[in-house]
């Protein structure tokens, strides 16, 4: 596979089997920042695109993971919300208040001599909040209203009323969102040195670092397919009405 360095983050994390994994690996934002091109991306990242280029066409070669996985681009959308509640929602809503127990535990224990982790779980704190009344809304309202919206379409009904208008609106301030949430988790990762632990941690510390670093990871996969696929489909799918 020939791979263009001046497509978009978004366009190849939605098109190159496993593509979302590499960019995981060398820093690349692929959910928030996925308008950019991969060049600029990594031009930002200070990664050479020549290395990317041959993980990702590697990757590709290699067959990638192999395991089932819904397409995404092609499945329904109900299918699509299906797997983002059960897979991402849902995780979160697990870890969130694991992370706060080991928050509170790692700090009590360790906050004397390392400050920075009062900052880490201040800005959980309201990373935690901000995610749980996000989801909220998609759950009550927007994914709701996109299930409705393509069942309306595949009868050839009308599109189901709504009290906000068209559905660039949630979709934008969903968007703007995750973009707070990415950032929150940037400034985790600075405070926590890339969640690298001092070499005294404990277990308990360490744990901590690297739940973070999941959560994160996560939340990525989770932000690039409402950004990148789920909404982009669904505002397509309106304008098909």
């Amino acid at each position: 596979m020939q791979l263009d360095a001046t497509r978009t983050v978004r366009d190849l994390a939605t098109e190159v089997p496993n593509a979302t994994r590499i960019f995981e690996k060398f820093g690349i934002d692929y959910c928030c920042g996925g308008s950019k091109s991969l060049l600029d991306a990594c031009r930002q990242a200070n990664i050479s695109v020549d290395e990317m280029l041959r993980n990702l066409e590697d990757d590709h070669a290699a067959g990638g993971d192999t395991s089932p996985e819904l397409d995404f681009n092609n499945a329904r959308l109900t299918e699509l919300i299906a797997h983002i509640l059960d897979k991402h929602h849902g995780y979160v809503k697990q870890e969130i208040p694991r992370l706060q127990r080991l928050l509170v535990k790692v700090v009590g224990v360790h906050g004397a001599g390392h400050p920075e982790l009062a900052a880490v779980q201040q800005t959980f704190s309201g990373l935690a909040n901000e995610l749980t009344g996000h989801m909220m809304k998609e759950e009550m309202v927007l994914f709701p209203y996109i299930e409705k919206l393509e069942e309306a379409v595949r009868s050839s009904h009308p599109a189901p009323r709504t009290p906000f208008g068209s559905i660039n609106n949630p979709v934008h301030m969903m968007e703007l969102e995750h973009e707070s949430a990415g950032n929150a988790l940037k400034e985790i990762r600075a405070l926590t040195s890339d969640y690298t632990p001092p070499e005294s941690a404990c277990f308990s510390y360490r744990t901590l670092y690297s739940a973070l670093k999941e959560f994160e990871a996560d939340l990525h996969q989770h932000v690039h397919l409402e950004n990148n696929i789920l909404f982009p489909r669904a505002v397509a799918l309106e304008g098909q009405n």
